[in-house]
């Protein structure tokens, strides 16, 4: 059985696809995206490098230190409102894959309080230091916790406007290509938020009243 192979003429064969191919807008976003919190997480690793280097007794001069003021059981009850703030907004996204706008507000609602939950427990912790004569300048080992976790802080406080413009934005649009783009960029932003956490309570927390 014989077959016979087609011929191309080289004048006329298309060397490069030169048309016009649509892409996926989203993924393209949520990549980019994803880049950027590459970038977040080095900012973090040289926090969390210069705290490893000044956590040593002798940067605090004689000062106080972690051990003398860390709480564990304060300090997980952040880590329990941030990891349930993660998870409501999973709900929500998961609402979302079922395009139940109503779902979707809620879980970012809930998502919304907790993470409000956390940050005024960080802000309680903090003005407790102040009461304490604690601040930037009392010591080196001071100055890398403190300017760590308020960095963290910083970006749960950012999180939380996002998520409120999202409501917003879902409210008043719908499950538009940019909104559902905007929610899956602000879920890589929010987990990632509880992930760095982790190494703050264990590493920084947990590690300081330890030692």
């Amino acid at each position: 059985m014989s077959s016979h192979a087609s011929t191309v003429d080289p004048k006329k064969a298309e060397l490069w696809d030169t048309h016009h191919h649509t892409h996926d807008v989203i993924s393209t976003r949520t990549l980019g995206y994803f880049l950027y919190l590459l970038s977040d997480g080095m900012l973090f690793a040289t926090l969390f490098a210069a705290y490893g280097v000044l956590s040593y007794q002798h940067s605090y001069f004689g000062g106080p230190t972690p051990a003398e003021f860390v709480k564990p059981w304060y300090t997980f009850a952040q880590t329990i409102a941030l990891f349930l703030s993660v998870l409501a907004y999973g709900f929500g996204m998961n609402a979302l894959k079922h395009k139940n706008k109503s779902g979707l507000i809620n879980g970012m609602l809930a998502a919304f309080v907790l993470g409000v939950v956390f940050l005024v427990l960080d802000i309680h912790d903090m003005n407790h230091l102040y009461s304490m004569g604690i601040t930037l300048a009392s010591s080196g080992g001071m100055s890398a916790f403190i300017v760590l976790t308020q960095v963290h802080a910083t970006h749960i406080f950012f999180g939380l406007i996002w998520i409120l413009v999202m409501i917003a934005q879902v409210m008043t649009k719908g499950f538009t290509e940019e909104t559902v783009g905007r929610l899956l960029t602000l879920r890589m932003f929010w987990h990632l938020q509880a992930v760095i956490w982790v190494f703050v309570y264990i590493f920084v927390y947990l590690w300081g009243y330890i030692s």
